[in-house]
């Protein structure tokens, strides 16, 4: 499923469509299907004015962003912080001996800072490779030399170096953290990733508070702001399809126990 599920994705993201529906379109005006190319390089050109400059990928990552709140930090102790991989550029870390982030690094700032406000708490953090045709390059061990250096205590972190997506970290996270009844854990990942990592968690019984972070919009306000360039549409776009289309399989396969999980 974790293979089936990446090239399935490569193939199906919005902003592939554009460059399939391109290249189809070209191909065939050397054809007798001069409306079918006509069809396709219209249809190209409206899913980047539609998906990359109107505000489409806003309207549907809103809802997601919006959906669960920080929790209450004034409701006891913290005993425990899970903070899910995707922020770490592992193979230009290993690449290059530098520590490598991406759009997503405020979860771990964010994980500093929580480490810092409940000294007592454990840490977890739960990412391995997730590259199915370059080397293998595990966020984990890039992570762990981020959170070292940035001033974690060695004896306070944890590591999975084995989950690849989302429904792994549910479940390897649990088994390092044991949770005990009544324990609090925070669950630090983007707030649009928030309702299905939720999801799983629940699921895999593992009770987590939300701590999102890595938001993409600015709040309700900008559900009329055009893109100034198509490609940062796109990508948003890209990230909120993907996150719809995962909480329905999610759902489907059983995995979570409803399509769009309450706080």
């Amino acid at each position: 499923m974790f293979y089936i599920s990446k090239l399935g994705w490569l193939l199906a993201q919005p902003s592939m469509l554009v460059i399939v529906l391109l290249l189809g379109g070209v191909i065939l005006l050397a054809t007798r299907f001069q409306r079918l190319a006509r069809a396709a390089l219209i249809g190209a050109a409206s899913l980047v004015v539609v998906g990359g400059i109107l505000p489409l990928s806003t309207w549907l990552i809103l809802p997601l962003e919006d959906r669960f709140p920080r929790a209450d930090l004034s409701g006891g102790p913290i005993d425990g912080i899970v903070v899910l991989g995707g922020a770490e550029e592992a193979r230009v870390a290993n690449g290059r001996h530098v520590h490598a982030l991406n759009m997503a690094a405020e979860r771990m700032t964010e994980t500093m800072a929580l480490a810092r406000r409940f000294p007592n708490a454990k840490v977890i953090f739960t990412g391995g490779s997730t590259n199915i045709v370059l080397g293998p390059a595990v966020e984990a061990d890039a992570a762990a030399s981020l959170l070292h250096d940035l001033g974690l205590e060695p004896d306070r972190l944890q590591v999975d170096r084995q989950a690849r997506n989302t429904y792994e970290n549910a479940l390897y996270a649990k088994q390092l953290a044991n949770p005990k009844p009544g324990e609090r854990w925070l669950l630090v990942t983007s707030a649009w990733h928030m309702p299905r990592a939720i999801g799983l968690f629940r699921k895999a019984g593992f009770p987590v508070e939300a701590w999102p972070v890595d938001y993409r919009t600015a709040g309700s306000g900008d559900i009329f702001v055009p893109f100034y360039s198509p490609s940062e549409g796109l990508r948003r776009l890209d990230t909120a399809v993907r996150e719809w289309a995962g909480l329905f399989v999610s759902w489907l396969t059983g995995q979570s126990k409803s399509i769009l999980p309450k706080p």
